[in-house]
């Protein structure tokens, strides 16, 4: 039986061992059975480009491969601290590099993929920060840094980004329903599976008269947890601690 994992926000660093044990152990215990697992950004919690030599994240890149040598296909999407991931890293890994939006068909149904930040359009400033990192230009720019100098530069926008969040009312930093609704619309999907929210979910809504589903993966901590399809079920979010 066909079966497709997502995950988001895993936030791996060396300085959480214990979450990258977690993620290895899914690895070893659930995913591995799968056909597909689908990565929806924010899976490390910085990257500074594919020359980094990622000092204890080895165990992490290790376990992807060994999904890639077991036949399960992987598929990464950036979020807003992996967005530096390049094909090096990939080619390493054994996973494919997906551009959101990212549309697949699962049991006959239209399913949109997104890290999620785009939905939070009630939050200007970070929209305005998005635009800035995503572009290729930027990207460029910074990956012709020094190591040393990208890894201050991510020190420095981490400790911005948590006193601006710190800062805002809880309601400006989740998706807009409105975005939700013309998104999906745009795209012409009942199911939207996302991250980056950390506010696990399966929300039930109508969208022109019919059932549609957005479905919120949760971020990693003492527990990780993953969303699941198979042939014969509906979507089902899992807690795996």
């Amino acid at each position: 039986m066909r079966e497709w994992l997502f995950i988001s926000d895993t936030h791996l660093t060396p300085d959480r061992p214990d979450v990258i044990r977690l993620f290895v152990r899914f690895v070893d215990e659930v995913a591995i059975h799968a056909d597909r697992l689908y990565i929806l950004g924010d899976f490390l919690e910085y990257w500074l480009g594919d020359d980094d030599s990622a000092e204890g994240l080895e165990p992490v890149f290790q376990a992807l491969k060994m999904l890639d040598n077991g036949g399960v296909n992987v598929f990464f999407m950036a979020g807003n601290r992996d967005f530096l991931v390049g094909h090096a890293l990939a080619d390493k890994c054994g996973f494919s590099i997906i551009e959101e939006p990212y549309m697949l068909e699962i049991n006959g149904k239209k399913t949109l993929l997104l890290h999620g930040d785009t939905l939070c359009t009630d939050d200007i400033e970070y929209q305005k920060f998005r635009t800035m990192v995503r572009n290729r230009k930027w990207q460029q720019q910074i990956l012709a840094r020094p190591l040393r100098e990208r890894e201050q530069l991510a020190h420095s926008m981490r400790q911005q980004s948590e006193q601006a969040n710190a800062e805002k009312d809880y309601q400006i930093m989740d998706v807009n329903q409105d975005s939700v609704i013309q998104t999906m619309k745009k795209y012409s999907v009942q199911l939207l599976i996302h991250g980056h929210t950390h506010r696990p979910a399966i929300h039930d809504f109508n969208i022109n008269g019919q059932p549609a589903k957005r479905i919120v993966l949760s971020d990693w901590h003492n527990k990780g947890s993953y969303v699941k399809i198979n042939e014969s079920s509906e979507p089902e979010l899992v807690e795996f601690s």
